[in-house]
């Protein structure tokens, strides 16, 4: 079913959200990195197994390399942090409802777990990044909720756009996401996912927002090299 693993995801906010308003208080902070733990190893094994399915190493290489360089001169990441403590500062004197609101919609919506997870929705593939990310996202709204309160659970909206956008618009997109497109396209968001995954068991945190492109530079490769 289209946009299957968006409504899962969803549906994971909304039950997290749930707990945390009235549960969360509970959690200790080492139970919590307990659990993010285990959920980044999740993570891990989920973009192991896409990064492993490519069959064509070195355009995943080119892919990252351009696309990396494209990321940086963008300054993706950067951006993406200022834009985060912009709205962070425009609705600071709002209350936490909307504080909630802002923090989790940009938790939830920026990264490569939404957009691949997304994208493999939309290809017919079976969703499985986006439920893991349901997972994660379900374990941070309980700690969104219980402190920041209610506001949390409007964040489905926008997530609801942006990942039912990308979803759709990689349903209509088939013709140029060809199966070979798809498995490199995937292998290359295996590689981001790997990375989020050690950002998330506390190892090193990587520029994942720059190497975002790539996923994107994979498919004029292959096509310019009449590989698709």
């Amino acid at each position: 079913m289209i946009l299957q693993g968006t409504f899962v995801n969803i549906a994971a906010i909304i039950a997290g959200c749930l707990i945390g308003r009235w549960a969360g208080r509970y959690l200790s902070a080492r139970m919590r990195q307990t659990l993010m733990i285990g959920l980044g190893l999740a993570v891990l094994l989920i973009g192991l197994q896409l990064a492993l399915q490519s069959q064509q190493i070195m355009i995943v290489i080119g892919g990252l390399i351009f696309g990396g360089l494209t990321g940086e001169l963008i300054g993706i990441e950067k951006r993406l942090e200022e834009f985060g403590l912009h709205l962070q500062k425009r609705f600071s004197g709002l209350g936490k409802v909307a504080e909630g609101f802002v923090t989790a919609s940009l938790l939830y919506c920026v990264g490569a777990m939404a957009i691949m997870g997304a994208l493999q929705d939309g290809m017919g593939g079976k969703p499985t990044i986006l439920y893991a990310k349901a997972a994660l996202d379900g374990v941070a709204s309980v700690a969104l909720t219980s402190t920041l309160g209610i506001g949390v659970i409007f964040s489905i909206i926008p997530l609801l756009i942006y990942q039912g956008g990308i979803t759709l618009a990689a349903e209509l997109a088939k013709t140029i996401l060809t199966e070979p497109v798809i498995t490199e396209m995937n292998a290359v968001g295996g590689l981001l996912i790997v990375a989020i995954a050690i950002d998330l068991m506390g190892i090193k945190r990587l520029p994942v927002g720059n190497l975002l492109p790539a996923v994107f530079v994979v498919v004029g490769l292959l096509w310019a090299f009449g590989m698709a």
